[in-house]
């Protein structure tokens, strides 16, 4: 068994809890006394996370999950209504910065999902690049709800996961969703028992680990870039990538265990 190693910079009262088994990497949003609402420290931690895993190239799965009985509950309400110039810098900025890093990451990134996911929680989700969700899970826009616009992406994630039509309806009209209805518009992936939920998380993550992770960070990367190529400019990157990538190590690994049907070993190279 992989030994599981959590971060020396972070311990188990950090309001992030970064930890590593093997080639994935898991980072709990840890205020499960606030519903993990997003304040100030959590936000400088889920910071310090994503820097520290934007610096290591052996991760090749990275989930995001919450401790307690939810995912994200969105931004500090108390710290808003108390300083409401100071939020863009302590709570924005870093989520935003550390969200980019985690998109622009080699690895694929999971959101693995229970109790509610809302305002940031939800934008979170919408930015990952697989989503799994436990069926008791309900997901809220809320923003507009306490009269704010919303922040980490979701005016452009939302948009090209579920439709421009079906994204204003959720922001706009801010009906919750259950978890049924996210996977039914294509803002989740999979909805799987409550019970089953970490278990099922560690086999979607595991099975992507032991995938060639070459070639996954090349396709997260084209169909990330996609909606701002022109066609001709994406066939062209699609030509690229294959070349190179035909040309691995991890390629000829898998062509061989293909034909000899067994599981491949990948090492990146």
């Amino acid at each position: 068994m992989l030994a599981t190693l959590q971060s020396a910079n972070m311990p188990a009262s950090s309001p992030i809890i970064l930890d590593h088994t093997g080639p994935v990497a898991w980072i709990r949003f840890n205020r499960p006394e606030a519903i993990n609402a997003i304040n100030a420290q959590m936000a400088q931690a889920f910071h310090a996370a994503a820097s520290e895993l934007a610096a290591d190239n052996e991760i090749r799965v990275i989930v995001l999950a919450g401790t307690g009985r939810a995912f994200v509950a969105g931004g500090d309400l108390t710290r808003i209504q108390a300083a409401p110039k100071a939020v863009a810098d302590e709570l924005i900025e870093p989520i935003h910065e550390g969200m980019l890093m985690l998109t622009q990451h080699q690895a694929p990134l999971i959101a693995s999902v229970v109790g509610v996911a809302a305002g940031a929680g939800l934008s979170i989700v919408a930015a990952c690049d697989l989503a799994i969700a436990a069926d008791t899970t309900k997901f809220t826009f809320a923003y507009s709800s306490v009269g704010v616009s919303c922040d980490v992406g979701a005016s452009w994630t939302l948009p090209r996961l579920i439709g421009l039509r079906r994204a204003m309806q959720l922001a706009l009209v801010d009906e919750p969703l259950t978890a049924e209805e996210a996977l039914r518009i294509g803002l989740i992936n999979y909805v799987v028992p409550a019970a089953e939920l970490p278990e099922r998380t560690r086999q979607l993550a595991q099975r992507l680990a032991a995938a060639p992770p070459l070639a996954l960070a090349a396709l997260k990367r084209l169909f990330r870039q996609s909606s701002n190529q022109p066609f001709a400019a994406q066939l062209e990157q699609e030509r690229e990538a294959f070349q190179q990538l035909a040309q691995t190590e991890d390629c000829r690994e898998a062509v061989t265990a293909f034909f000899e049907k067994r599981a491949g070993l990948y090492h990146g190279r």
